[in-house]
């Protein structure tokens, strides 16, 4: 049976930000979510086992803020009993979903069965599938995490996050508003050839709420075009099964958004690489579900070069408040990402991608910013 969710109340065509691993942080997230407003967000995929084990006692990459919601955790992972177990602490964190990553073409990830690699066990995926349905069931009907397993410092760093993140214990809220929170996964074609009239199938058996579909198969990795006739097939599968099927890979554009979407039927699209430094093409998301519907042109929102550089800025600020040990390098090729578009970007990106410090930063974009 399919959850009653928010799935359910988004607005059709959706249009969200797909995730991407060492991309779609919280900051990004955060600045994406204020100046573009996606119709969902998923964070950076998270191995379930380091979960699990207390590893990250920071649930670093799980952070999120208010403003992303309707926000997703993506866990990735072989065991099951590990997501009935993630289940519970993705459910006390606060997400409004959980997605099971099997779709991630790493080597390293799916060479161990997980991400991509669970095409080939598609038994094993169901059974993932389950046992996170489960694992939420549980915790909504109020079994608490000191109850499954998990070591015992676990609740104390949910506690000490949740405090964190949000700038007060929400735990009591949490404990009195449990709601089952719906499963999702996001996959591949298939492995080393495109199989979706077995492999959807299969998932389609579990009723996940939504299946998000890259239009490439494991082998392909990022390489050739997305194949959009795929996806369109497993669009017309899934018809009248309740289950949401949303395209990704290759949306460049907001017009190209408006053309997967008729041709293929899907329910909606998730945008990637587009995003990174142009977090403003969610901002007609309105206009691409307007123009699926009368054929038009979809508006393309227009920026200024001074607004660019000024939430360059403002991303750069965000980052280097909240990086912990992180270095302030990392924020690069965000930096560089918005330099697109306008007289001298190619100089302005070259000096952008050596700063070293947040201050070395402001020295460079204040005064264009300012001017």
């Amino acid at each position: 049976m399919i959850e009653n969710s928010f799935w359910n109340n988004l607005a059709q065509p959706i249009i969200g930000l797909a995730p991407m691993d060492g991309v779609t942080d919280a900051v990004f997230r955060a600045i994406t979510a204020r100046h573009g407003r996606p119709d969902i967000s998923f964070t950076e995929f998270t191995p379930v086992d380091r979960i699990v084990r207390g590893h990250d006692p920071e649930f670093s990459d799980l952070r999120y803020s208010e403003i992303e919601r309707p926000v997703i955790a993506q866990v990735f992972g072989t065991d099951p009993d590990s997501f009935y177990r993630v289940a519970h602490l993705i459910g006390e964190l606060g997400f409004d979903g959980i997605d099971i990553n099997m779709g991630c073409p790493s080597k390293t990830i799916s060479g161990a069965g997980a991400g991509a690699g669970l095409i080939r066990t598609p038994e094993r995926a169901r059974e993932i599938l389950r046992r996170t349905r489960e694992g939420i069931r549980d915790w909504a009907a109020g079994q608490e995490i000191d109850q499954i397993g998990l070591p015992p410092s676990v609740a104390e760093d949910i506690r000490r996050a949740k405090t964190r993140w949000f700038g007060h214990d929400v735990g009591d809220t949490m404990k009195t508003s449990r709601q089952p929170i719906p499963v999702s996964l996001k996959t591949r074609l298939g492995y080393d050839r495109i199989v979706i009239d077995d492999w959807i199938p299969a998932l389609l058996s579990e009723a996940p709420a939504a299946i998000t579909l890259h239009g490439r198969t494991l082998a392909q990795r990022y390489r050739g075009d997305a194949d959009w006739d795929a996806i369109a097939r497993a669009a017309e599968i899934a018809r009248d099964s309740g289950t949401l099927i949303l395209g990704n890979g290759d949306i460049r554009s907001t017009a190209t958004a408006v053309r997967r979407i008729r041709e293929t039927g899907v329910n909606g699209v998730l945008i990637g690489r587009a995003a990174m430094g142009n977090p403003w093409i969610f901002k007609a998301c309105d206009s691409i579900r307007s123009a699926v519907r009368t054929g038009e042109a979809p508006l393309a929102p227009s920026v200024s070069t001074a607004e660019k550089l000024a939430v360059a800025l403002e991303h750069a600020e965000l980052f280097d408040r909240t990086r912990g040990e992180r270095s302030f390098r990392i924020v690069r090729k965000f930096l560089s990402s918005y330099c697109r578009g306008f007289e001298n970007a190619s100089e302005l990106r070259q000096r952008l991608i050596r700063v070293d410090t947040l201050q070395e930063l402001e020295a460079i974009l204040q005064p264009v910013v300012c001017a």
